[in-house]
């Protein structure tokens, strides 16, 4: 029998938050409780029935049964392209300018291998998706964190970042519209950012995962509408949550040409590229006209609305978001010791399932998210069951 030692890597690395989560349902599962689970991002809504039709006749290709591209069919890379110019006016070239992912993920936390070291800094906005401080620390570097706040609309404050540390900085993480606060940033954001950027030589690695869900008819913008910032990084994007793709591990990343070839020699190196039948439906995901997706944004918004007029009805102080699927939401002052302890309490007195924002990092202390991953009537039933808890 031998003895197993893990690397140094996952001696540091802190639980995972969403399979933390998933052990505690577990749990309240097998004592016959009825769940509403509000804290994972994976929507409930089906992929379109038009891009499930295209997988099927892509698969029955032998042609799409080989190894695909590394970088991603030249087709699916044109679409991109073709996408980003219609939404955005942003001119890319499909042939140096964008690369396939198997899901944005992959990308985000692959990017620290290609572009940071021992001895080298990442900056990324903390709370946020986890994945940012592990790539880096997978790659050797140091995370350092950049809060969001409440009173900064949940915007970084870039000049507060110590002079020793944009010494050593060499990407920066942003993700707008964010998860898990909801909020957006605009051009007099971006516009600091790619000049914070070009001072320091730091690459931006903007997430923008969730820039085709947004309410009120307020379309985010682009990182890389910015003039200048196609010079300073590049932008991560993901099908999966614009046309309910998440199993279908499919996204790209586009922008500046030559971190866009750091992260694809990594690629090359680590994964054979994204199955061919997943891309060809993604180039019908890409085509797919704004009547549809209006729908789906439409579900979210009465789901949103629902949500935050319940809590807020409740005396719940919730932060109202313009984007993306989540409500950031203030635990009970003088109730709970902390975010654990509330998100415990939905669990076990309520039978809600809910996200603690100390799992996005520290500066989510103090707060709860709630996807709206869930039909209006169990958002209701939440609410009530909520309610009747506290």
């Amino acid at each position: 029998m031998i003895k197993v030692e893990v690397a140094e890597r996952l001696r540091h690395l802190p639980p995972y938050l969403f399979a933390e989560i998933d052990r505690l349902k577990r749990e309240e599962i097998k004592k016959g409780a009825d769940l509403i689970d509000l804290s994972i991002g994976d929507p409930d809504l089906p992929t379109p029935g038009h891009i499930i039709n295209s997988l099927k006749k892509a698969a029955e290709r032998p042609e799409n049964h080989r190894y695909p591209s590394y970088e991603g069919m030249p087709s699916f890379r044109q679409a991109v392209a073709r996408w980003y110019g219609e939404r955005f006016g942003v001119a890319l070239d499909p042939q140096t300018e964008v690369l396939s992912l198997i899901g944005s993920k992959e990308g985000i936390g692959h990017i620290p291998l290609a572009f940071a070291g021992p001895g080298d800094v990442v900056l990324y906005t903390s709370p946020g998706y986890p994945v940012y401080p592990v790539g880096a620390l997978f790659a050797g570097a140091q995370g350092h964190p950049l809060p969001l706040l409440e009173a900064n609309g949940f915007l970084p404050d870039l000049e507060a970042v110590p002079a020793d540390i944009l010494k050593r900085a060499k990407l920066l993480f942003i993700n707008y519209p964010n998860n898990p606060t909801g909020a957006t940033a605009g051009e007099d954001f971006f516009k600091k950012v790619v000049e914070f950027a070009d001072r320091h030589n730091i690459i931006v690695c903007h997430d923008a995962a969730y820039s085709e869900i947004y309410y009120d008819g307020r379309k985010p913008a682009s990182f890389l509408q910015t003039p200048g910032a196609k010079e300073v990084g590049i932008e991560f994007h993901s099908l999966s949550k614009t046309y309910n793709m998440t199993g279908w591990r499919l996204g790209f990343a586009v922008g500046h040409r030559e971190v866009i070839a750091g992260l694809g020699k990594i690629k090359t190196n680590l994964d054979s590229g994204v199955f061919q039948a997943v891309q060809e439906a993604g180039i019908t995901a890409l085509g797919t006209g704004d009547a549809e997706l209006a729908g789906i944004r439409q579900t979210y918004q009465e789901r949103r609305d629902a949500l935050y007029a319940g809590l807020t009805g409740q005396g719940i102080h919730v932060i109202k978001p313009e984007a993306a699927f989540y409500l950031w939401t203030r635990c009970p002052k003088g109730v709970f010791s902390d975010s654990r302890a509330f998100a415990k309490h939905l669990l076990e007195k309520a039978g809600v399932v809910a996200t603690p924002g100390v799992g996005f990092g520290q500066p989510g202390e103090g707060y709860i998210r709630f996807a709206l991953t869930v039909p209006v009537e169990r958002i209701g039933e939440a609410v009530s069951r909520i309610g009747k808890s506290l």
